[in-house]
């Protein structure tokens, strides 16, 4: 159905008895009953499943109004200007999903067989890891799948996908029909319940006894043996907190317009909740990290990354790259030696507002088109590259005016930008590309960062409650956004008059909030999905500005040609094809 059968390793597997589907060596054939005495291999099942967890930079700011790409024949921009298809979707994750529930729902039916380790207590506890980052593996694709999949059928119903939690082995019936949404929001829950239940909320060694959570100390209470298993060599595997991360995500989806449906009864309170336990967890409004909209560019902390430490804004990070440059190669400007692949917008320079708080639209703002970088949100020059702004290792002035004879130039050269932007964001400007001396920097991917959980706060309690509402809460969605606006630099001056003005005004309040997570978030792949589960306008066309001295000219640089069923993605045209029972999202053909 919606693999290749996984690999001949897995394939072995798939009929009954474990016979065999090919005439191998018996040396080169593994069984199932292997994992049984072999536990690295059992946990390679496991493994599998991370290998394939959708990319947190997937560049669907391509397809959006926040950037467009030099790259004329990426998957993405010809989605976004009239090519996008049930047969052609570059934002599918269909195959890659069920391929890793496969590996992880043979592993389910397999662990309570693996002999883990001598020690009987550590191999109680190793089951139990396992298993927890199993069910949250599970959970975690479930939710990429709901994003990407999930829809209105031709009759009005809300539907998800299908909920496969056996191992389909080569005699299964593949033709399974989708679950409604709420079904799949609830098998989501109930593996992220399995995952809380056998996992610990962070991978942290103890020093006594009595730091070993309760549910583990009654498996042991040997120090060394809690920390063999559930210490800080666990680290960047699947934990609670990541559990409880994917249920505030997970129950903001739901919550959205997008998804706003009789038979799903997910409220904005309960998405608030979900989000209020991991910002408890941090602190409360005060755990908000000091450095974390620069998370990409503390070098420092970077640098000193070990033992799977995590910098204070991550909740789950990917693991760290030593002496890399892959991000500059690709998105620097062409002077830096780049190739300049995503190119910011002029809506989402418009989207900064000036660091008095006040949007640029705003009578009280200052803003002056002829100087239109000045006094501006800090946060515009740390996240984009604009004309006159300094970067890489030389400081140097990149000017990105079409008469400036520069390559950076707009359209200069294929490398060059064509909105006048270039992105700073991700990048490190001490990496140099420079063919002739080459120099790489450690840097990490996030999965997880905390302001992306503290901005959903924002936003369902905001709808729930109101801008100063808390529900059972010591915060509102007020305090949350002045803590994130503090933080940026912008209103420090006075007293950020633009929040106060509005924040009795829900709508105004859900106006800021969503333009707060847009720059907050800008660049790690949010906005395509964002527009989509609020209904809002994705036909907004990507605009551009060129800046030669006292000249100043807009551009319109890409147009958006989606139809209203876009919001929600199609299921694959080859899978409708095969089975009869998967229905279509409403449009797709």
């Amino acid at each position: 159905m919606r693999i290749n059968l996984l690999l001949i390793g897995i394939a072995t597997f798939l009929f009954t008895g474990c016979k065999k589907i090919l005439t191998a060596d018996e040396e080169n054939m593994r069984t199932v009953e292997q994992m049984y005495t072999d536990a690295g291999y059992a946990q390679g099942f496991v493994m599998n499943a991370y290998r394939t967890i959708p990319a947190y930079y997937d560049n669907t700011e391509y397809a959006t109004d926040d950037a467009v790409t030099n790259q004329r024949t990426n998957a993405l921009l010809q989605m976004a200007t009239g090519s996008w298809t049930a047969a052609n979707n570059p934002v599918s994750v269909w195959n890659q999903s069920y391929g890793a529930l496969q590996y992880v729902n043979l592993f389910l039916s397999n662990a309570d067989k693996v002999h883990w380790a001598a020690d009987p207590e550590a191999a109680i506890l190793f089951n139990k890891r396992m298993k927890g980052e199993a069910y949250g593996l599970r959970a975690l694709y479930m939710y990429f799948l709901l994003r990407a999949h999930a829809g209105y059928t031709e009759d009005g119903q809300l539907m998800g996908v299908p909920i496969i939690t056996e191992l389909q082995t080569i005699n299964a019936d593949f033709n399974v029909p989708r679950a409604s949404f709420d079904a799949c929001i609830k098998q989501i829950y109930k593996d992220l319940d399995s995952a809380d239940a056998n996992l610990p909320m962070e991978y942290k060694d103890v020093s006594a006894v009595n730091q070993i959570p309760d549910r583990f100390r009654a498996v042991t209470e040997k120090t060394a043996v809690y920390n063999r298993v559930m210490g800080i060599y666990s680290s960047q595997l699947f934990n609670g907190l990541i559990a409880k991360s994917f249920r505030a995500r997970t129950a903001l989806l739901a919550a959205s317009p997008a998804f706003q449906h009789a038979s799903n009864p997910m409220t904005w309170a309960q998405a608030a909740d979900h989000a209020a336990v991991v910002i408890d967890y941090k602190g409360g409004i005060n755990g908000l990290p000091a450095n974390g909209g620069t998370y990409y560019a503390n070098n420092t902390e970077i640098d000193a990354l070990s033992g799977g430490n995590n910098p204070a804004e991550m909740i789950w990070r990917e693991n760290v790259l030593t002496g890399n440059s892959d991000l500059e190669a690709q998105h620097f400007p062409p002077s830096l030696f780049g190739t300049g692949l995503m190119n910011p917008s002029q809506n989402l320079v418009d989207a900064f507002p000036m660091a008095n708080g006040y949007p640029v639209g705003n009578s009280n703002s200052g803003y002056d088109a002829a100087s239109p970088y000045t006094g501006r949100d800090p946060r515009l020059a740390r996240y984009i590259i604009y004309n006159g702004s300094t970067a890489g290792v030389g400081n140097q002035v990149i000017y990105t005016g079409s008469a400036s004879g520069s390559d950076n130039g707009i359209n200069a050269r294929p490398a060059s930008t064509r909105t006048g932007y270039y992105l700073k964001k991700r990048l490190r400007m001490d990496v140099n590309r420079n063919p002739a001396s080459i120099t790489g920097r450690n840097h990490y991917i996030p999965r997880i960062r905390y302001t992306e959980i503290y901005l959903a706060y924002a936003e369902a309690a905001n709808e729930a409650w109101g801008p100063l509402g808390t529900g059972s809460h010591a915060y509102s969605a007020y305090d949350v956004i002045k803590a994130i606006r503090k933080r940026a630099g912008v209103g420090t001056g006075n007293g950020d008059a633009y929040l106060e003005e509005i924040k009795g005004d829900k709508d105004k309040m859900r106006a800021l909030i969503r333009n707060e997570r847009r720059l907050e978030l800008c660049f790690e792949s949010f906005r395509f999905w964002d527009l989509r589960r609020w209904k809002a306008n994705l036909n907004e066309a990507a605009r551009g500005l060129d800046v030669n001295g006292a000249s100043i000219t807009p551009l319109n640089v890409e147009t958006r040609t989606y139809q209203d069923h876009m919001y929600y993605g199609p299921i694959p045209f080859s899978e409708v094809l095969k089975y009869n029972k998967l229905v279509q999202n409403k449009g797709w053909h």
